[in-house]
């Protein structure tokens, strides 16, 4: 259902995504969709629209496909072992850059980063991903300013985020740049997300 505002987020669902490069973000975003007078619509949506099976097994149903998407001002895309199939196929990387020409804010979680690489769009830009997957961001963008100390990095129309739980910050960096800090704020409050690891 459209807000009528335009301001639409879509996050893009696939077999093999980790869980909580999906529903981290999710989570702070519909959260901000719901309380934030400026009524965002987010939702999830697949390749064909069927369900998917993420990386440890969890199984969800998106809103839509990709052909029933429409219009979004923001992509997040998830990252997860299935990145490194979707970034081999041609077809995929296609519709990457048709949403790079169409999509004003581009952003993925953990290797999400290496689909954006693949797709030629990390050239010359920074940007960062799991820790554990530089050596396969730089091979396949030997050009990538690659940060490995940010949580995310933030490159106008393209902010990449670091590992699994760094697409929270993520995400509550983008309902500060989309609406304010004083919601963001709101938003982290409200999902307790203030974290004390114990190690």
């Amino acid at each position: 259902m459209s807000t009528g505002n335009g301001l639409r987020v879509g996050i893009f669902v696939f077999d093999g995504a980790e869980e909580l490069d999906v529903v981290g973000p999710y989570e702070v975003l519909k959260y901000w969709a719901d309380s934030s007078d400026l009524h965002p619509e987010v939702l999830t949506f697949s390749l064909d629209g069927g369900g998917v099976q993420c990386a440890k097994g969890l199984r969800l149903v998106p809103d839509t496909s990709v052909a029933d998407l429409g219009p979004v001002h923001v992509l997040v895309y998830p990252g997860g072992h299935g990145t490194r199939l979707l970034l081999r196929q041609p077809e995929h990387l296609a519709w990457v850059h048709e949403m790079r020409a169409t999509t004003p804010l581009l952003a993925s979680v953990c290797t999400g980063a290496l689909v954006y690489a693949a797709a030629g769009l990390l050239s010359g830009r920074p940007a960062t991903t799991h820790w554990a997957a530089f050596d396969e961001l730089l091979e396949l963008e030997p050009d990538v300013l690659a940060d490995t100390e940010s949580r995310f990095v933030d490159d106008g129309d393209l902010v990449t985020s670091a590992g699994v739980s760094a697409g929270i910050d993520m995400a509550l960096h983008l309902v500060a740049r989309l609406e304010s800090v004083e919601v963001a704020r709101t938003v982290r409050r409200g999902i307790q997300y203030d974290p004390q690891p114990p190690v």
